[in-house]
């Protein structure tokens, strides 16, 4: 157990330098390339962070044997992984942002950018309801059809997204591969976005390995597993580069780093479930889908009203998850 405890160690290591290396190397691309903040923040970075826990529903689905449980396991993964982000990931986010409050500019105030985070939650809105509502409808042509207006409507995402005035990402530290030079080149960029997915990748992957095994050999239920544990650490990558761009008062870019996976996984990797499973929900699936739109609305109610988010609001956000902890947990779990 203590080698184990060991090794989930040494993987949140390498997890933090990829997240630390990935921040650095992504924001001097949208600078290098003149991409505005919404750009980097929801698209580049969301995307890339992504990958870990966007494997676990790709594997199971093609990969899975084409079984029932593997088909509950990735659909489980592609509605899980949203409401993961807008609770614990708003939570770990509006934590930085109070634990840095004395270093930051408006201390537990969220710098805000209205437009990005109004578009990601309305999209991510519009995605994850109309998913959520084809579970219902046993045709398998809407279903194709949903999947299209999915994909389609992620690509209209993008376009607005890349088109939108946000601003620029402002001053960035020294590329870490070439800390000497003012303005790095663009192929050390490049390489260093690349070694930092990979560590990224490597890391959660085998973060997830390992704490399987510890699961099991504390005698963890699988469903607590599969719908809990799992999840959280393959979105280490989002929960950590938003606190390094908390630290450092890149507010636009640390939210967009969530709210954008959200949108991403919402549409491009539900369109995937929609179209190669059966995509029926069991009931645990149904209650995190539900509670994942209650926090969205929540948020987006909030953020209207107060013209603004705080790290309260955000940490607000993580005592959803903790209810639906409570519901795993009261007696589901066999």
């Amino acid at each position: 157990m203590t080698y184990l405890g060991g090794l989930l160690l040494f993987n949140l290591l390498v997890i933090l330098t990829g997240a630390l290396t990935f921040t650095n190397a992504v924001e001097w691309f949208g600078r290098r390339f003149g991409f505005n903040q919404g750009a980097v923040g929801s698209i580049f970075a969301a995307v890339g962070t992504a990958l870990p826990e966007t494997m676990i529903p790709v594997i199971a689905i093609f990969f899975g044997g084409n079984t029932a449980d593997s088909s509950e396991i990735g659909i489980g993964a592609i509605l899980g992984a949203p409401f993961m982000l807008i609770t614990v990931g708003f939570l770990v986010t509006g934590a930085s942002a109070l634990l840095f409050s004395q270093r930051r500019p408006l201390g537990r105030e969220i710098l805000l950018d209205r437009r990005i985070f109004f578009r990601d939650i309305k999209s991510f809105l519009f995605f994850y309801i109309l998913a959520y509502v084809a579970a219902f409808i046993p045709w398998t042509s809407i279903h194709r059809a949903v999947a299209l207006i999915l994909i389609l409507g992620y690509v209209i995402y993008v376009y607005k997204t890349l088109n939108d005035e946000s601003g620029e990402i402002g001053e960035v530290d020294p590329l870490i591969f070439t800390p000497k030079r003012s303005i790095p080149r663009i192929r050390a960029i490049i390489l260093q976005l690349i070694v930092s997915l990979l560590l990224i990748i490597i890391g959660a992957r085998y973060f997830v390995v390992n704490l399987t095994k510890l699961a099991y050999i504390l005698g963890i239920a699988p469903m607590a597993l599969s719908l809990v544990i799992t999840p959280i650490a393959t979105e280490l990558p989002e929960k950590f580069n938003s606190v390094v761009w908390m630290k450092n008062g890149k507010d636009t870019l640390a939210l967009g780093n969530i709210t954008g996976a959200m949108v991403f996984q919402s549409s491009v990797i539900t369109s995937i479930g929609i179209s190669f499973t059966s995509w029926k929900l069991s009931p645990e699936v149904l209650i995190s889908g539900l509670l994942a739109i209650f926090a969205a609305a929540i948020d987006l109610f909030l953020a209207k009203t107060r013209k603004g988010l705080t790290a309260g609001v955000l940490i607000l956000s993580g005592l959803i998850y903790i209810f639906y902890i409570i519901y795993i947990f009261g007696g589901r779990i066999a």
